[in-house]
C-alpha cells in the first residue's frame, strides 16, 4: 500500500484542520456555513475547489470540509482527514430523497445504518459487509441535541447509492434491499464515510435533509430550503462540540 507522508487532495497545513469536522457535499455550502455559523473562519483548503474552512463555534474549533459527491470522493477526503490530520469526529450533513411517506420534505433524518450494494467496502478492505454503522455515541448526542432544540428528527436506516436515485427506477432497487431494514432515505456518501471511520476507529454520523420525495410534489422555495438546511447545520454543530 502506498500512502505517503502527505495528503494528495487536501492542501491544508496539518494544524489548520480541527479534530471536529462537518462535511457537506457542496464546497459552496461549506463556505456558507463558515460565513454564517463560525467566527474567525479561515479558508484552509481549496485544491480542486474542494473548499475547507476552520473557525470557531461557541468557542470550539471546528472545520467544515466539503466531500464532493459519491462514495469515491467521500472516501478520499474522509481517509485523508482521519489519517493525515488526526480528525476524531465527522458529521456528514447532506440532502437525500425520502422513500417512506412518513418522511416529509424538508424533514431531518439521522442514519442508524447505511446499506449499499456497492463494492466500496470490498475494494477498500476485502469486507463483504453491505451495511455500515455510525458511532452510537455521536448518534445519541445528536438525538439529545435535537430534543433540546425541539427539532423533529427521524431516526432510521438509509441507503447509499452509486447512481443518483431520481435518475433510475428506484423501486427496483428498494425491492432488493433486506426487508428488515427500515429505509427512510437515499443518498450517495454515508456508507463510505462510516466504513472509513470504522477502519480508523473514529466517530462518524450522518444527518440528512429530505429535499424530495416520490410521495410528494412539494418543491421548496429558496427560503424554505435555506431554513431547513440551517436546522441541520445547527444540529450538527451543537452535537459535534459536545
Amino acid at each position: 500500500m502506498f500512502i505517503g507522508e502527505n495528503p494528495i487532495h487536501i492542501n491544508a497545513e496539518k494544524d489548520s484542520i480541527a479534530p471536529l469536522v462537518l462535511m457537506p457535499g457542496d464546497p459552496l455550502r461549506a463556505k456558507y456555513i463558515a460565513e454564517n455559523f463560525l467566527t474567525d473562519a479561515k479558508e484552509v483548503a481549496n485544491l480542486r475547489n474542494m473548499l475547507g474552512f476552520t473557525g470557531f463555534y461557541k468557542g470550539v474549533k471546528v472545520t467544515v470540509m466539503a466531500s464532493g459527491m459519491g462514495m469515491p470522493s467521500m472516501g478520499i477526503y474522509a481517509f485523508e482527514l482521519f489519517h493525515f490530520f488526526n480528525v476524531e469526529k465527522i458529521i456528514r450533513i447532506g440532502t437525500c430523497g425520502a422513500v417512506k411517506p412518513i418522511v416529509k420534505v424538508p424533514d431531518l433524518i439521522l442514519a442508524n445504518s447505511a446499506y449499499s450494494e456497492s463494492n466500496f467496502a470490498y475494494t477498500f478492505s476485502n469486507s463483504n459487509d453491505h451495511i455500515m454503522y455510525p458511532s452510537n455515541t455521536l448518534n445519541n448526542t445528536i438525538k439529545e441535541q435535537a430534543q433540546e432544540l425541539n427539532y423533529k428528527l427521524h431516526v432510521g436506516d438509509i441507503t447509499t447509492m452509486d447512481v443518483f436515485g431520481p435518475y433510475i427506477d428506484y423501486d427496483r432497487v428498494l425491492n432488493r434491499i433486506p426487508k428488515d431494514l427500515d429505509i427512510l432515505g437515499e443518498e450517495m456518501e454515508a456508507f463510505g464515510l462510516f466504513h472509513i471511520a470504522n477502519h480508523f476507529n473514529k466517530e462518524a454520523a450522518c444527518i440528512l435533509t429530505a429535499v424530495d420525495s416520490k410521495f410528494s410534489d412539494v418543491v421548496l422555495s429558496g427560503e424554505e430550503r435555506e431554513r431547513s438546511l440551517n436546522e441541520m447545520i445547527t444540529l450538527a454543530l451543537e452535537s459535534i462540540i459536545k
